[in-house]
């Protein structure tokens, strides 16, 4: 990617019939690879709109499949693909944040997962109550593997990795970020939260099954005034790290929930790019229509054969902000401007 210019300089209008979407179902968490059949391939979460949005996708998310034959989609439903365990295993009764990758003649998909006791409370489940928290403590991060982008999928017996027990991420590790570098080993981001606000931290493997070790003690982005973010997404740019995020409170980026962007020279220290800002919550249709989306989360980049981002995909919720607010949720593709392709009019915001 050319340093000189940042991603939101090069975001193209969105097409609204984009992206993915399915009747019935809360639908999140959108990580797009080129298949060895040419096609584009989008593994995502959905779970029931019987369920609420917000703690729903933790009794009852499962990752899925979907196809389109151009990477800002529309992409149709394939086939359901986690959770594939039996109810008592780790990960038995759900699976959530897919993020999928390719290392050698392997496809990589790393997901979070857990279970709870006892039948699902399909009626209205209490956002408090014991199967919403039994199953959210228990969340881990785990790794499926594949020779093709269809399946049939391996899955680890356990977890690639837990909480630690009296650190700073002893209460959960969540949204997955791994990087495969050239070598074929795997570093990999993640999330925990702490009495003050949200970190990321981060581990490594010299093998994508493990076993995997902290690279640092500490979290690894430190922010001043309180800042902090979620939902990184990690790529090699040639000579450096860069990572993708949810700006958590805006000061990184100057707008709430906007996606901020960093560098790193070694993959611990992280600094912000210049400008920070990747993406915004305000969008322009290609129809030339503008709308400020109440939510955009998880980004996924996905990649040409030289190494240029071409499509970020965010899990969007319409309304006013805020989970509990939503109607409806969806994936969203959004194109990038090509290197070599004229100046075209973008989000900017």
């Amino acid at each position: 990617m050319d340093p000189d210019r940042g991603l939101f300089s090069r975001i193209l209008p969105v097409p609204k019939n984009g992206g993915f979407r399915m009747d019935g179902y809360w639908v999140w968490c959108g990580s797009v690879i080129r298949g060895e059949d040419g096609l584009y391939h989008m593994f995502a979460s959905r779970w029931p709109t019987n369920l609420p949005m917000f703690s729903g996708y933790v009794l009852n998310s499962e990752i899925v499949r979907a196809v389109s034959v151009a990477p800002e989609g529309p992409y149709q439903f394939a086939d359901r693909v986690l959770p594939d365990s039996p109810p008592e295993a780790w990960d038995g009764r759900m699976a959530h944040n897919p993020t999928v990758h390719r290392c050698g003649d392997k496809f990589l998909l790393f997901y979070i997962g857990s279970t709870f006791a006892g039948p699902l409370e399909q009626d209205d489940p209490d956002e408090a109550g014991e199967q919403v928290k039994q199953s959210y403590a228990g969340i881990r991060i785990g790794l499926a593997i594949s020779s093709s982008v269809k399946g049939p999928w391996k899955i680890l017996s356990k977890p690639i990795l837990e909480p630690r027990p009296n650190h700073w991420d002893a209460n959960i590790v969540t949204n997955p970020a791994p990087c495969v570098r050239e070598d074929g080993s795997i570093i990999l981001y993640y999330r925990s939260n702490t009495p003050d606000g949200l970190r990321i931290g981060v581990a490594g493997a010299d093998f994508y099954e493990g076993p995997y070790r902290r690279l640092s003690e500490d979290p690894v982005l430190r922010f001043e005034g309180g800042d902090y973010v979620e939902d990184p997404y990690v790529w090699w740019a040639g000579n450096h790290y860069q990572m993708l995020a949810k700006d958590m409170l805006g000061g990184i980026t100057g707008e709430y929930h906007a996606g901020a962007h960093f560098h790193s020279s070694d993959g611990l220290l992280w600094e912000p790019m210049k400008p920070a800002k990747a993406y915004s919550r305000n969008i322009t249709w290609t129809d030339g229509s503008t709308e400020k989306l109440g939510s955009l989360e998880r980004p996924q980049l996905l990649f040409d054969e030289e190494g240029e981002p071409i499509c970020l995909f965010v899990a969007a919720a319409d309304g006013p902000g805020g989970f509990r607010n939503a109607n409806n949720t969806w994936n969203l593709a959004i194109p990038f401007q090509r290197p070599t392709q004229a100046n075209t009019p973008a989000n900017r915001t």
